[in-house]
């Protein structure tokens, strides 16, 4: 099994975020993340949240809960944090679950997971991640305030699991997203690929999202 894309969910959910997301004047991240979710056909849907988040994304990913009848799921760290965010989304199309702290257990199966980069708690929550068989996406936004030095996908996602590819999208303040394969094995953002007698580097600029290939 694997995550099929499906433009005309995508299209739907981004249309149906931006709609319910106009009055936040944001970077557009709620609405791409929302498309994502919704065009892989996300069936559990998580995020982690903290009080004084903006709440945009997670309407975005409300919203494309609706479209693939999935599951929206988002932890806290909390009590404050579940009051407030449960009046927050009261008017989403799908009202979210609310686990307080145990990540592990939240993430089990997990299709689509959005974390904060500007939260020192993002890095265990993608490290406890459970990927669904059918592989998963993951999603850092607020990537240029990330706090962790040296930051590298497979040095934190679960064991058993691969890192497809990744990119790093000049989205809001950076948005890193990886597709997380069901397996052992990784590829990072610097890849080879060969193409006949040499050998050729790809690399993918951090900043700008850019692909560059180097030949050796």
């Amino acid at each position: 099994m694997k995550l099929i894309w499906s433009p005309e969910t995508a299209s739907k959910a981004y249309l149906d975020t931006v709609k319910s997301c106009e009055k936040f004047r944001e970077s557009g991240v709620a609405e791409l993340l929302s498309a994502m979710a919704a065009g892989w056909n996300a069936k559990l849907i998580v995020e982690a949240w903290s009080y004084g988040d903006p709440i945009a994304t997670s309407l975005g990913l409300a919203t494309a809960a609706h479209h693939t009848c999935g599951r929206h799921v988002c932890i806290v760290p909390d009590e404050r944090s579940r009051v407030e965010y449960l009046k927050a989304m009261g008017n989403a199309p799908v009202l979210p679950e609310v686990v307080v702290g145990e990540s592990e257990v939240a993430t089990a199966g997990v299709d689509f997971l959005v974390v904060d980069c500007s939260r020192r708690e993002f890095a265990r929550v993608l490290r406890t991640a459970k990927v669904s068989p059918r592989g998963a996406v993951f999603a850092c936004k607020n990537a240029w305030q990330r706090n962790v030095k040296g930051f590298r996908w497979h040095g934190v996602v679960e064991r058993g699991t691969r890192v497809v590819r990744s990119v790093f999208l000049p989205v809001g303040k950076g948005l890193d997203i990886a597709h997380i394969g069901y397996g052992g094995g990784t590829v990072g953002p610097i890849s080879t690929i060969r193409k006949g007698p040499g050998r050729w580097i790809k690399h993918i600029d951090q900043r700008s999202g850019e692909e560059h290939l180097f030949r050796e």
